[in-house]
C-alpha cells in the first residue's frame, strides 16, 4: 500500500450489511484507499452516494465527518472560522474564561479541518461538490493533495495527523474542470437494475414476502418509466414506500397486481409529477 503519512494503516472495505454494492464499486474503493486518492462519484440523486460513506465509516470502524457544500461557500469556511464576534462580545464584556489576546482560542476547525486534526483516521464525505464553483474545486484539492493549509490570522499550518478517506460526491447538475477530475479516482453510480434493487429492498427488509417484493418492484419501476417527470422516485423513496405498505394492516400485495398504489405520495413529491402518476395508474385501471 501506498503510504506517503505515516501510521495509515492497510484497510479494505467490503460489502457492508446495509449496503449493497457491486464488485467494480467495491474495487474503486479499496484502490482510491490504496492509492490515498478521493474517489468521486457521480449518479442521479438517490442512487446510495451519499450512504456509501457511510457504510465505508461503519466498515472500517472510522468517524464519518460530512462537509455539505453550499453554492456561496468559501474554502476557507470548510478548513477552519475564525470567530471575531465572540472575540469582539469577549473584549467588551469581559465574562470569558478566554484570552481575548490569544487569536487562537477563536479559532474554530470546519469539516476538512475537524479531519486533519482529528487524532483517529476520519471518513471525510464533501457532499454535493457541484454546488461550488471551480475555484473552490481546485483550491479545495490543492489542499487535499498537500494534506495541510494556513490559518493566517495566527501564521500557523495545519498539517493533517492522519490521511483521511476523501469521498466526493456530485448529481452531475454542473461540470467539473478537468484538473479536478484528473486528481480523483471516479466511479458512476447507475441506477440499479431490478435484480440489484430486489437485493437493496432484501437487506432493508429481510423477512419481506415474495409477493410484496415482486409486486412493489415491478409497480416501482413501471412508474419511473412515466414520461416529464421531474423528480423521479430513486432508491430512498422505494425504501420509504415499501415500509409504509408494511405498516398498513389493510395493504395486501394483490392491490398492486390490481393497479392500485397507495401512498403514492411517498413516491412522488412534487404536484405534477404526482398528477401524472396518479392519471397514469387510472388509465391503467380503466
Amino acid at each position: 500500500m501506498l503510504n506517503s503519512i505515516t501510521n495509515v494503516p492497510d484497510i479494505s472495505f467490503k460489502d457492508d450489511i446495509k449496503y449493497v454494492l457491486d464488485e467494480e464499486l467495491a474495487n474503486i474503493v479499496n484502490i482510491s484507499m490504496a492509492l490515498e486518492m478521493p474517489l468521486l462519484l457521480k449518479g442521479e440523486p438517490g442512487t446510495g452516494k451519499t450512504m456509501l460513506a457511510h457504510a465505508i465509516a461503519r466498515n472500517l470502524n472510522m468517524p464519518l465527518l460530512v462537509l455539505n457544500v453550499k453554492s456561496s461557500m468559501k474554502l476557507v469556511e470548510a478548513l477552519y472560522q475564525y470567530d471575531t464576534l465572540t472575540r469582539l462580545n469577549d473584549s467588551r464584556f469581559g465574562d470569558s474564561d478566554r484570552d481575548v489576546s490569544n487569536i487562537e482560542d477563536y479559532i474554530k476547525m470546519g469539516k476538512i479541518g475537524q479531519a486533519f486534526t482529528s487524532d483517529k483516521r476520519v471518513v471525510l464525505l464533501i457532499d454535493e461538490i457541484d454546488k461550488a464553483d471551480s475555484d473552490f474545486q481546485d483550491d479545495m484539492l490543492d489542499v487535499l493533495d498537500q494534506m495541510e493549509f494556513d490559518i493566517i490570522e495566527i501564521d500557523k499550518t495545519i498539517g493533517a495527523k492522519h490521511r483521511p478517506v476523501i469521498i466526493i460526491t456530485s448529481n452531475a447538475k454542473k461540470d467539473l474542470s478537468d484538473p479536478f477530475l484528473g486528481r480523483c479516482n471516479f466511479h458512476h453510480i447507475a441506477f440499479p437494475d431490478p435484480k440489484m434493487m430486489r437485493k437493496i429492498v432484501k437487506v432493508h427488509f429481510p423477512d419481506i414476502a415474495t409477493d410484496l417484493i415482486e409486486n412493489s418492484i415491478e409497480t416501482f419501476y413501471r412508474l419511473r418509466n412515466i414520461d416529464n417527470i421531474e423528480k423521479t422516485p430513486a432508491t430512498r423513496e422505494l425504501i420509504n414506500w415499501t415500509r409504509a405498505l408494511g405498516t398498513d394492516p389493510d395493504f395486501t400485495p394483490k392491490r398492486l397486481a390490481k393497479g392500485e398504489v397507495p401512498f403514492l405520495g411517498v413516491l412522488f413529491k412534487k404536484s405534477p409529477d404526482y398528477s401524472m402518476a396518479l392519471n397514469s395508474i387510472r388509465r391503467r385501471r380503466l
